[in-house]
């Protein structure tokens, strides 16, 4: 799967991730970062044209893919925002202890090895009163369209980068150490029921 990590998979990424619906998906959770911010999972940097930069004074950008990271240095260019990146998995957060105002993390919980220690890290970073800004795709909530996602999902790993379709974000986010004050939920238009519901909202380290 080399040739096809490094060469297919990223430009395939780069397009799934910039579709229409998901970009409408960004607009709504991106702008509320403020702060030194930590994103996780930046990939080729489709969120970094929302960030409010008149509120960001710092962006770490998480990503562990170079080619991805290559990507997302163009972008970042073209930006006002001043961005580190870091080719490091979620797992393993380099920054201090409460460092960090706003976590954000978007389409990136799918396809992390080991959530429950990214999502304790994220936690470990976060100041006192800093939040957790998320916009998944995960488990749905309908019993016919969650059989079709424990169907799929062994393949579709394989093909796209180790996401999960049917992960139970709400559930993975408060094991994580966090609480949830505020979220929503709804199937994307568009999008293939399967890989299709998301969710969306900001959660504080308790």
């Amino acid at each position: 799967m080399g040739f096809y990590n490094h060469f297919i998979l990223p430009p395939l990424l780069s397009l799934a991730m910039g579709a229409k619906p998901i970009r409408y998906q960004r607009k709504k959770i991106v702008p509320q970062a403020e702060g030194r911010v930590l994103e996780i999972g930046v990939g080729a940097g489709h969120n970094l044209p929302f960030y409010d930069a008149s509120k960001v004074t710092k962006l770490f950008g998480l990503e562990p893919a170079p080619e991805m990271v290559e990507r997302a240095r163009k972008v970042a260019a073209s930006t006002p925002l001043d961005v580190e990146f870091i080719g490091l998995e979620a797992e393993r957060i380099p920054l201090e202890d409460a460092s960090i105002d706003t976590v954000l993390v978007t389409y990136t919980l799918c396809s992390i090895g080991d959530v429950h220690t990214a999502l304790q890290g994220m936690g470990r970073v976060l100041k006192p009163g800093g939040r957790l800004l998320f916009c998944e795709h995960g488990e749905a909530p309908d019993d016919s369209v969650r059989r079709w996602q424990e169907r799929i999902t062994p393949v579709w790993k394989r093909l796209a980068g180790g996401c999960h379709l049917g992960r139970p974000i709400p559930s993975l986010i408060e094991a994580g150490g966090f609480a949830i004050e505020k979220m929503e939920t709804m199937y994307l238009p568009s999008t293939p029921r399967f890989a299709g519901f998301n969710y969306w909202g900001s959660a504080r380290a308790r």
